[in-house]
């Protein structure tokens, strides 16, 4: 089987190479090998690649810069996962494409469902929600995994920028009025295998569709910030500052161009029941993490 993985150099792209490669011959692609703002240059890859699954999880992910780059974060967001959705039925292959928790308003009070109405309040929402539905228009075939808060050892992210920050500042606050699952990209990556695995199988007609994944439990980014630190010092990563000593604030203490959702809870209870996996916690999965970045 031929895999074709773009945006490889991202922190999913990167752990999708490793756990997809003992499935098949995996293609990863990045912006030297294609530009997804050029519809004529992913056409011309896909017709050398000739996939037999494309694995999609590119993308435009500077939040606030989306603001003013609308255009742009529609492309690579939007665009681009519809030329990929166009060859993936003209061919009658899979695509498997990843989106996001800011499609929703973050209003709800419980966790998500996949049928829940979405309802994005930024332009990197909005874009990532059109790529939702051009994927699912064009392609019979395809998962769509919803996912958020990703952190990972390879790439930058708010785990990262925490360790970072507890070096250098003995004082740091950050909001505590947005709340969701902190996820690795190397369970996404597992998660999507064991999913890969079972779609060229026997009866798997009927594994088709969207679905949320993310880690079990939740938390505030203040709450996950102190479990970042508390958990570094654990390892005896020397920080200026205690977690006891990180102040939770408002989001309205801290004004940014992109409106982001209170609530990011995602409910996987649809993805356990199909394809029968379990999902670890939160804070077993940050821990894997700073133990990798530390030891």
């Amino acid at each position: 089987m031929k895999i074709l993985v773009t945006g490889k150099n991202g922190q999913l792209g990167f752990e999708l190479i490793r756990s997809l490669a003992p499935l098949g011959t995996v293609v990863g692609i990045d912006i030297d090998e294609c530009d997804l703002q050029d519809v004529s240059a992913i056409e011309k890859l896909l017709d050398n690649v000739k996939p037999d699954l494309i694995v999609n999880p590119a993308a435009y992910t500077a939040v606030d810069k989306a603001e003013t780059e609308a255009a742009l974060a529609h492309a690579i967001n939007a665009q681009a996962p519809e030329v990929m959705a166009q060859y993936a039925a003209r061919h009658n292959i899979p695509i498997i494409h990843y989106s996001t928790d800011y499609v929703f308003d973050g209003l709800k009070e419980g966790a998500y469902l996949e049928t829940d109405e979405i309802n994005p309040r930024s332009v990197y929402g909005k874009t990532k929600a059109m790529g939702e539905e051009a994927v699912r228009h064009h392609a019979p075939k395809h998962i769509i995994l919803r996912t958020s808060w990703v952190f990972g050892s390879h790439g930058g992210n708010f785990l990262k920028t925490i360790l970072k920050l507890a070096q250098e500042r003995d004082k740091l606050s950050i909001v505590s009025d947005q709340v969701g699952s902190p996820t690795s990209a190397a369970l996404l990556a597992e998660v999507t295998a064991e999913i890969v695995k079972q779609l060229f199988a026997p009866a798997a007609s009927d594994k088709y569709g969207t679905y949320h994944l993310v880690t079990e439990g939740y938390t505030s980014w203040h709450g996950y910030a102190q479990f970042v630190v508390a958990r570094a010092k654990a390892f005896d990563f020397q920080t200026k500052i205690s977690p006891e000593a990180i102040v939770a604030i408002k989001s309205s203490e801290y004004p940014v161009p992109a409106s982001r959702p209170a609530n990011s809870r995602l409910d996987t209870t649809k993805l356990s029941k199909v394809f029968s996996v379990s999902l670890p916690s939160w804070q077993v999965e940050v821990e894997k993490v700073i133990h990798a970045l530390l030891k």
